[in-house]
């Protein structure tokens, strides 16, 4: 099946499924050079898309390529290897981290982007009943995952053992469902809300209300490590666009949300739909250096999380963890 979102990103987006290269020539009007960032055509990517639409890294000296089908796994090579200076992505890169990634944490973008999704007719109604259920996610290891594996969590449930995981592309996840391959789905918007808005799907759990997510960044900005090291200015270039780019949406979300429409960024054409969720999702909060302090409360919130499921050790330091993780991007490159 030919993937309906790739479709949607043609105008804007590059089809490339792995990150070519680094930087390349500056010149006059790129003096900090050329990259590739992920997008993945989610609302909750917006900022990223914006920035570009809006000239946003242009105007802060680099030329930016946004690409789509990139896997979470290829992201973190990317960026570890510098070919990628920032992505945005959730607390699942922190085993990863653990594990000598080198990728740091330099902001938070907003609140509230995924649901649980369940069929309308489904009994299951509350977390504890997802015991030794199946659920679908975009890809395994990646945000929606993660997220349904602290609820699960929560409710005393082994997400490594006491569930099943099975990856989907997004736009096919409700047939997963439908189909009978899994008992519910977790999911970024839009294509959450449009399956509960589809009268198929009933929400299970929504992370901008419940209260394990509630008022918590869910989307953060990772940096390669190298590039931090190597070229600050650079990464510090980027999240000012995309900080450019957060406090726009927040000030604008309607007109943003024509913008991503027009321009097929986003996976549906339904504006007034994009506008809600982009109001929905605090970007007003998200753009100043008190937000990015505040992504490194919500990391070390998130991590200790991870340590209750299993998925960061339980004796891990997480203090020290989140301290080493985060660097004030804007603060080095002076």
């Amino acid at each position: 099946m030919r993937c309906f979102l790739a479709v949607l990103l043609s105008a804007i987006i590059l089809p490339a499924a792995v990150f070519a290269g680094g930087s390349k020539a500056g010149g006059s009007a790129y003096p900090l050079g050329e990259y590739d960032i992920a997008y993945s055509g989610s609302t909750c990517g917006s900022p990223v898309a914006i920035a570009a639409l809006k000239g946003f890294y242009a105007e802060e000296g680099v030329k930016i390529n946004l690409v789509s089908g990139v896997s979470f796994e290829a992201q973190r090579t990317a960026l570890a290897a510098g070919k990628m200076p920032i992505t945005n992505g959730d607390f699942q890169f922190f085993p990863s981290v653990y594990n000598g990634i080198d990728v740091k944490l330099v902001g938070g973008l907003h609140e509230g982007c995924i649901k649980i999704l369940v069929p309308v007719d489904s009994s299951i109604n509350t977390l504890a009943d997802l015991r030794g259920k199946t659920i679908a996610v975009d890809e395994i290891g990646g945000t929606p995952m993660s997220v349904a594996s602290v609820a699960v969590g929560s409710a005393g449930i082994n997400p490594q053992t006491e569930i099943t995981w099975k990856p989907y592309p997004n736009d096919q996840l409700t047939q997963a469902v439908e189909g009978g391959e899994a008992d519910l789905f977790a999911a970024w918007d839009p294509f959450a809300t449009l399956a509960e808005q589809s009268g198929k799907f009933r929400v299970l759990l929504d992370i901008s209300e419940h209260p394990l997510f509630a008022g918590k960044n869910c989307c953060f900005v990772f940096a390669s490590g190298k590039l931090v090291k190597e070229k600050p200015k650079v990464v510090a270039a980027v999240l000012r666009a995309i900080h450019r780019a957060v406090e726009w949406i927040g000030a604008n979300p309607e007109e943003a949300a024509k913008l991503l429409v027009e321009s097929k960024s986003v996976a549906t054409d339904n504006i007034a739909l994009i506008t809600e969720l982009l109001r929905h999702y605090k970007y007003d909060h998200h753009y100043s250096a008190a937000s990015n302090a505040s992504a490194k409360d919500d990391a070390a919130y998130f991590a200790g999380e991870l340590t209750k499921i299993g998925y960061l050790p339980a004796d891990l330091d997480v203090k020290k963890f989140v301290d080493d993780l985060y660097v004030d991007i804007y603060a080095l490159a002076k």
